[in-house]
């Protein structure tokens, strides 16, 4: 049941980002390093956890849809395709691999003391500020590329029941995924104190992402939120020039749960509102979740000697982190883990651009900016 309480949405933001944190540290379950151990190194270990992720998620989402408990579907926020989500998604997939991790891979890493991450963190606010600059260019560009304006999915696109798509397709990745399973494909076999299994954390954010599909009527997301940041920091500095940035005054977020009568509304703007309260506190959750993980295991530690090659290849891979989640519009969370499991069109572009994108965000932190060797995350 959607509901417009801050107390609540305040709290359940926070119990959702302590529980991602704390598991996604437990787990190492980095999006970024997913897809970069899968060009690097032909390791698709960590790729099959999120596979779990997005079969959990489709039959979780789809169920509850049956049983009325998503009135609001597909979800705010999720607009028309268009080639922007291509584009978005090909500059994101760069930026994440540069920047050693996505939006939220970011903040669970900072969590832990990750001076490189808090650096791509600073340039994911700054590159959240460079897109207000373009906006008025990019929404021309993203209307006048639209495909399909007035369906979101393709089960839309197709007119027919999601159910028969997307049961069909959790089956056989169902089937898939035990054979793999049979396999020791999916556990990773470890003695290293406190780990949680990827495919444990996988479902738990699928169940995370649900909860927040059934309270505020969208599923996880938070970049947002890295845009408001960037609004009230230039406001305090600028504020003529932010009332005047078209971005900033608009206000996407505006949604009426049809049986509660709930409201939720916001936007990119430097205003306190439910985007905020939504979106913030899961933020904040992320970074403390990952900092009791690392504190417990007594993991916590801060090296501030890192090479300034790779400052600024966090700092580089940050801006256009946070430039390409204004473009797409979303992130790696809100897409994969949100919209591709009911097939939206938005967000199976922006995967089309995030796969090559990952490839050569790959080459370039080999061929260009590191010397030294990566060693991947998981087994094969």
């Amino acid at each position: 049941m959607i509901t417009d309480s801050t107390f609540l949405l305040y709290a359940a933001g926070s119990l959702i980002g302590l529980l991602a944190g704390f598991l996604m540290h437990r787990s190492d379950y980095c999006v970024a390093g997913m897809f970069r151990d899968t060009f690097l190194f032909r390791n698709t270990f960590m790729l099959r956890s999120l596979c779990i992720q997005v079969t959990a998620t489709i039959i979780f989402f789809e169920f509850s849809r049956i049983f009325g408990l998503l009135p609001l579907y597909p979800f705010p926020l999720l607009g028309f395709a268009s080639a922007a989500n291509t584009i978005g998604g090909f500059i994101f997939g760069i930026g994440m691999v540069m920047a050693g991790g996505c939006v939220v891979g970011t903040l669970y890493k900072m969590g832990a003391g990750s001076v490189i991450s808090i650096v791509a963190f600073i340039g994911i606010i700054a590159g959240s500020a460079l897109y207000g600059e373009i906006h008025p260019w990019w929404a021309s560009f993203v209307k006048a590329t639209t495909f399909f304006p007035s369906v979101k999915t393709l089960p839309e696109l197709f007119g027919i029941n999601p159910a028969l798509l997307l049961l069909p397709l959790a089956a056989i990745a169902t089937i898939i995924l035990l054979k793999l399973h049979k396999q020791n494909k999916i556990i990773r076999q470890s003695e290293v104190k406190g780990y949680i299994q990827p495919w444990k954390t996988a479902i738990a954010l699928a169940l995370l992402g649900l909860f927040s599909y059934i309270l505020v009527g969208m599923p996880l997301g938070i970049t947002t939120t890295y845009a408001k940041i960037a609004a009230m920091l230039e406001t305090l500095f600028i504020p003529e020039h932010i009332s005047n940035t078209s971005f900033f005054q608009l206000i996407p977020f505006h949604i009426t749960h049809p049986s509660t009568g709930a409201l939720l509304q916001g936007g990119p703007g430097p205003q306190i509102d439910s985007i905020w309260v939504i979106q913030f506190p899961i933020i904040a959750g992320i970074v403390l979740g990952s900092a009791l993980s690392a504190i417990l295991l007594g993991e916590f530690s801060i090296q501030y000697k890192v090479p300034l090659k790779q400052i600024f290849m966090a700092l580089s891979g940050g801006i256009l982190l946070g430039l390409s989640s204004r473009m797409s519009p979303g992130c790696n969370v809100w897409h994969l883990m949100g919209g591709l499991p009911i097939l939206a069109l938005q967000s199976l572009l922006f995967l089309l651009g995030l796969i090559p994108g990952t490839w050569v965000g790959s080459k370039v932190i080999t061929h260009i900016i590191l010397k030294q060797p990566m060693r991947p995350t998981g087994k094969s």
